[in-house]
């Protein structure tokens, strides 16, 4: 343990070290098509009572003075950095990454993103006001949602653990409460409302992730891992990303956090192995607009056109066929031929975010029927879904999405 002076942390060159900034990334209409999430729906987390305005004390106020103090400013050291656009050093070369996290139980365990801990060295934690520094060990990350399990070597009295709540009973308007390390400025409230549910956004993998909170609660460099609380003080998501505007990185009032019940999925899971597994389709699709499925004169009221199978995949094993003929030149264009899943599970006319939600509650081995349109004729096949390989296995048939200024498909197409 070592003590640090809290101007350190106030720092602007640490904090623009910290904390992922990421344009908007989730909604183009070829979407990271190799879908999956996690195993387990084991919950954790010790229950606190809920959290109810009193007349003499502010909601803010309560929520801060009950789980600030679990909220901790992460400094990882050594971080290797690359040259993609979801680094945080925007280059090569190694460095220091600082976020946030925040306190789960009384035996040290912490949340926080993977991004902010990835490749590290070494970790070190500072919780509430005190400026003690803490060693933490990586339990564990999954890239695949951008969640990190630390566990941090403090004395149990020094701990405040935050409850996870229940992310599926959250509504648009919504008010919420962010606390995290904002450009290195410890311990920051936030507040604003959720803006909107059912997100989804792209992790630094090839995959995307599902059922993600918009909010738009001030989030910036350095919130990366810190908890979204609601209104009853419990955590419904883990601040992750941010859409920003023209040339700055700041907030622009649209930010988005992993859902609480998928951290709960994939904390229950590095506890027990370190590691996560999440069920896996293996396609890459796209969600058809009235105007795609115009131009591209497919006989069919909306769904997802497979762009791609991955070889040896469920998808393919099960016997579904991806594309093979280009719309047209355009290195973005779709490519056609490939079967158009028009339900799935019953469920008719799917977006492939729907897809992705889906195959995103189910684990693996489990079984989903497809209905899809080949060539005019209609035909179902049952997909068992498989362990999702890790970015190295899983081929190119996972497509990033574009920029939101970069459409999928071709002028005339629309989206």
């Amino acid at each position: 343990m070592e003590n640090r002076n809290s101007s350190f942390r106030q720092s602007v060159t640490a904090a623009l070290l910290g904390g992922l900034v990421v344009a908007v990334l989730g909604f183009s209409a070829v979407s990271a098509g190799l879908v999956g999430k996690t195993e387990t729906n084991t919950r954790t987390i010790a229950a606190a009572a809920p959290i109810a305005a009193s007349e003499d004390s502010n909601l803010v106020n309560q929520i801060y003075e009950r789980d600030g103090d679990g909220v901790g400013f992460i400094t990882a050291s050594g971080v290797e950095s690359d040259s993609s656009g979801l680094d945080p050093f925007g280059g090569g070369g190694s460095g220091t990454a600082t976020g946030s996290g925040f306190v789960i139980d009384t035996e040290g365990h912490m949340v926080t993103n993977e991004h902010v801990v990835s490749g590290a060295e070494t970790v070190s934690v500072t919780l509430g006001e005190s400026d003690t520094s803490y060693e933490a060990e990586i339990v564990g990350t999954d890239p695949s949602t951008d969640l990190a399990l630390l566990k941090v070597d403090a004395p149990e009295d020094e701990l405040t653990p935050l409850e996870i709540g229940n992310s599926d009973e959250a509504k648009v308007g919504d008010p919420v409460v962010a606390i995290g390390n904002p450009f290195g400025l410890d311990r920051t409230v936030t507040t604003g409302i959720v803006s909107a549910l059912q997100r989804e956004i792209q992790s630094t993998t090839a995959y995307s992730i599902s059922d993600v909170i918009q909010t738009d609660a001030s989030i910036n460099p350095g919130n990366s891992g810190g908890p979204l609380i609601g209104s009853d003080g419990r955590v419904i998501g883990v601040n992750s990303q941010i859409a920003t505007g023209g040339s700055g990185n700041g907030s622009v009032g649209i930010g988005f956090a992993v859902p609480s019940n998928t951290v709960s999925d994939v904390v229950a899971q590095l506890k027990e192995t370190g590691e996560v597994k999440h069920a896996f389709l293996g396609i890459s699709g796209l969600g058809l607009t009235d105007a795609a499925i115009e131009e591209l004169k497919l006989d069919v009221e909306g769904g997802v056109l497979i762009q791609e199978v991955t070889p040896g995949g469920p998808a393919d094993e099960a016997g579904l066929k991806g594309g093979d003929d280009p719309a047209s030149v355009s290195p973005d264009a779709p490519v056609t031929g490939g079967d158009v899943i028009i339900a799935i599970d019953g469920e008719n006319n799917p977006s492939m975010e729907d897809v992705a939600a889906l195959v995103n509650e189910l684990s693996v081995g489990d079984t989903v029927a497809l209905e899809v349109n080949r060539d005019g004729q209609v035909k179902t096949f049952e997909v068992t879904l498989g362990e999702r390989p890790t970015e190295q296995d899983s081929g190119s048939s996972a497509e990033t999405p574009s920029e939101p200024d970069q459409p999928v498909l071709p002028p005339g197409f629309g989206q």
